[in-house]
């Protein structure tokens, strides 16, 4: 029986944490155990988790921390966690997991990767309001294959669905020290870390609620006026402050001496587009980076080739 270990940073989740627990435990595998970091929560929500513990106390440990950010959370939780688990689970404090989730995660991934080489698999999800009357389903599929060459510039892993096999924490517990202030978000790290040197598998199939409200770190829309305010949010996010570059650059530190080929090939030439406007015209014409949508590959290129990026 594989053993899934589920890893969920909390921080002032005590209106909706217990619900996401209780379809974690729901669910159709019967071998999984909860990992709970509080990321240092002003309200009930440790009480709330105590009270959790005490009923399930051979299905639930909770981690009380301070507060460091959602990214350097998740990073303290996979350090923490069960290193003879088969598999292990992202998950937030606001979901409400569907109870074929887990289990058909480990199906994908047993049936499309040997266990030695690291993988990964993420789904969409139903989008919902906060009382979780669903809204569609949300993202659309992929226009192209998972790639490195996709997660340099762009992450489409919901880390809320994100299902990862042992050998893929094993490449990120025996690294050097990643700096999570230069990681844009865990889930990103783990889509550039995997596809570097792994399996990514995309599932259309949705595996959760994906609960919107006001406090979502993350959101998700399918209109097309939150569309366009959350593509708009995305590139003033990544113009002016270099943080892909950040990121790609730091990842270089830890893993660009074991890429090889045209992965290694194009961060490099990513990174060195920053350096002048000849290097940037050089990665305009070399580079096969690109971003779901053509128009704004088109557009990050262009960004990228006047600086602004």
């Amino acid at each position: 029986m594989n053993k899934v270990q589920v890893l969920l940073s909390a921080y002032n989740g005590e209106q909706y944490i217990s619900e996401q627990i209780q379809s974690i435990l729901n669910q159709t595998h019967p071998s999984i155990s909860i990992l709970i970091r509080d990321d240092g929560s002003t309200d009930l929500t440790v009480d709330v988790l105590e009270q959790l513990m005490r009923i399930h106390p051979d299905n639930i440990k909770l981690i009380k921390g301070t507060n460091v950010g959602v990214v350097s959370s998740f990073f303290e939780l996979l350090r923490a966690a069960d290193a003879e688990a088969d598999y292990y689970c992202f998950c937030d404090q606001d979901d409400v997991w569907l109870d074929h989730k887990v289990e058909g995660a480990i199906t994908r991934l047993n049936s499309s990767v040997h266990t030695e080489i690291p993988a990964m698999v993420f789904t969409s999800t139903y989008l919902t309001d906060n009382e979780l009357n669903q809204k569609g389903t949300w993202p659309k599929p992929p226009a192209r294959e998972p790639s490195f060459f996709n997660a340099l510039y762009e992450n489409i892993a919901i880390g809320a669905t994100l299902t990862m096999n042992r050998s893929a924490r094993n490449l990120f517990m025996n690294s050097k020290s990643v700096d999570s202030k230069k990681v844009l978000m865990h889930d990103w790290w783990f889509y550039l870390l995997v596809s570097a040197f792994g399996t990514v598998i995309y599932d259309n199939t949705p595996s959760m609620l994906y609960r919107q409200h006001s406090n979502n770190v993350v959101g998700g829309s399918n209109s097309i006026a939150d569309k366009l305010k959350s593509k708009w949010a995305s590139f003033k996010r990544h113009t002016g402050k270099d943080l892909l570059h950040k990121q790609a650059s730091e990842f270089d530190r830890i893993y660009g001496s074991r890429l090889t080929g045209l992965k290694k090939e194009q961060l490099e030439l990513f990174l060195a587009s920053r350096t002048s406007f000849i290097d940037r015209l050089h990665y305009a014409r070399k580079s096969k980076l690109y971003r779901q949508s053509k128009a704004e590959s088109l557009l990050f290129k262009f960004f990228i080739l006047i600086g602004f990026i």
